[in-house]
């Protein structure tokens, strides 16, 4: 699993457990500049997964020959402009640049952006590969035109690995460059980009075998077993968290945030503050995202230099809900769902004498919680059946006082779930699905306490997220 912050690799068996003890897990740091880059070069993550590959072969040692298919989860909306050797010409820049947000707005003026929206699943807005195209287009045309390619980061992998790149219908769905009924590149919105459709990848789920002589020798275990292509991690998680239907809501709080509901059938009309992308040929997702949650609880813990953990967290538990009277915008790195807003940015509201730096964390974490809930007011309305919410990401879950916000918050029980690698699990039942060793409706997902939600707090939330939405 390729995240925005750290590599791991893990192996699981045919029911989607994992072995704990053969885990390896390494973190990174993508470069951020002042004018809202944020990217990395290619080669740095093709070492940090082939690094946790060996490790876990390593550990696996004797049971390497058991290991039947090799699954990937990566990140969302990454864009690499590679050369006509294959090699990178850009550094992979990430869905939270925003450097291409002047772009969008030319785009928007060129394209009909509702008629855009409801054929890709995607607004025309900094996160996705259109504006960045066009982005470095504009800025950068010497190595816009030595980039002969454009490719994720699981594309760019896969050609490493096996000499030629595919793009799974996952991924290939949240470019913004995707109709997502006929699952075939857009010729509307690459007629108005500097870019042919041979640039892209093919469409293809079809896994891969037999990788190059360099990674035969590395992974000779790994040589002939089927390796599948890139899924994004959001619809990962939701299949490893158990969220399989309408009925159930997938939380996840990493570096950023998402909200999500997967149903099997044809796509719906998507309302304007979210997105829809697909799981596979058969699924779909519907939610939104933030590019603020986790990443910005740990901003304001550096700032504020707070202190340890434990003990930020019992001080936390103990605040009566929104009492700090502060109003916190979350926008550190733009707004996306469901405002769509590259230029927003953070604000605090309410400030005095009297505000310490626990007021100021807790406004944080409840002001997260706000903007999923302006997220589940929109999805509820496309999905009224969803009863419950299954929350996963390790910033969230390992804060029994954040889980109890979002339930106050969203006036809905939510269930932490017991899969602590979501994405790393659902990748793996996707591909056990997709070898038709499982029934997905068949596996049984843990989970652990509920948190319900408590009448007052949620009163008093309301009020709060009104003062929000106002400011």
């Amino acid at each position: 699993e390729l995240g925005t912050s750290s590599v791991r690799a893990l192996v699981f068996d045919r029911l989607g457990r994992s072995f704990n003890q053969l885990k390896a897990h390494l973190p990174y740091k993508m470069r951020n500049t002042a004018d809202g880059g944020v990217e990395i070069e290619a080669e740095n993550i093709l070492r940090l997964v082939a690094s946790v590959i060996d490790r876990t072969l390593h550990r696996a040692r004797r049971r390497r020959g058991e290991i039947r298919a090799v699954a990937f989860s990566t990140f969302w909306h990454s864009l690499l402009g590679v050369g006509t050797d294959g090699r990178p010409v850009t550094p992979l820049l990430s869905w939270a640049d925003t450097r291409s947000r002047h772009s969008a707005e030319t785009l928007r003026r060129a394209l009909d952006e509702r008629a855009v929206h409801l054929r890709t699943g995607c607004r025309v807005h900094p996160s996705y590969l259109p504006a960045k195209l066009r982005w470095l287009y504009e800025t950068q045309p010497a190595r816009f035109r030595q980039s002969t390619r454009w490719v994720s980061i699981g594309e760019y992998l896969y050609r490493r690995f096996f000499g030629h790149a595919t793009v799974g219908t996952s991924v290939a769905s949240a470019t913004g460059l995707l109709d997502l009924r006929t699952c075939v590149w857009d010729k509307e919105v690459l007629a108005a980009l500097p870019v042919q459709a041979e640039q892209l990848s093919p469409i293809d789920d079809t896994p891969a075998r037999g990788l190059s002589k360099a990674f035969a020798r590395r992974w000779p275990s790994l040589q002939e077993v089927p390796w599948f292509p890139a899924a994004g991690d959001g619809a990962c998680s939701n299949i490893g968290s158990g969220c399989l239907s309408p009925e159930r809501e997938a939380l996840s709080v990493g570096t950023s945030g998402a909200l999500r509901i997967v149903w099997e059938g044809e796509p719906l009309e998507i309302p304007p503050g979210l997105w829809c992308y697909r799981v596979d040929r058969r699924r779909l997702a519907m939610g939104g995202a933030l590019s603020n949650a986790g990443n910005l609880y740990a901003w304001l813990r550096r700032a504020l230099r707070a202190g340890g953990e434990a003990a930020v967290e019992r001080a936390l538990a103990r605040m009566d809900p929104d009492r700090h009277g502060l109003t916190l915008l979350p926008f550190l790195s733009g707004e996306r769902s469901p405002g769509w807003i590259a230029e927003a940015r953070g604000v605090v509201a309410g400030l005095t004498l009297s505000t310490a730096p626990l007021h100021l964390l807790r406004a944080g974490l409840e002001a997260v919680a706000y903007r999923f809930l302006a997220i589940d007011t929109i999805l509820r309305q496309a999905f009224p059946q969803a009863r419950e919410v299954v929350a996963s990401g390790k910033g969230l879950l390992s804060s029994p006082a954040w889980m109890q916000i979002m339930a106050d918050v969203l006036g809905r029980p939510v269930i932490a779930s017991r899969e602590p690698e979501a994405s790393s699990r659902g990748a793996a039942l996707l591909a056990l699905e997709a070898l038709g060793l499982i029934r997905l409706t068949e596996v049984r997902t843990s989970f652990g306490r509920r948190y319900h939600p408590r009448g007052a707090a949620t009163e008093r939330y309301r009020e709060a997220f009104r003062r929000q939405t106002k400011l």
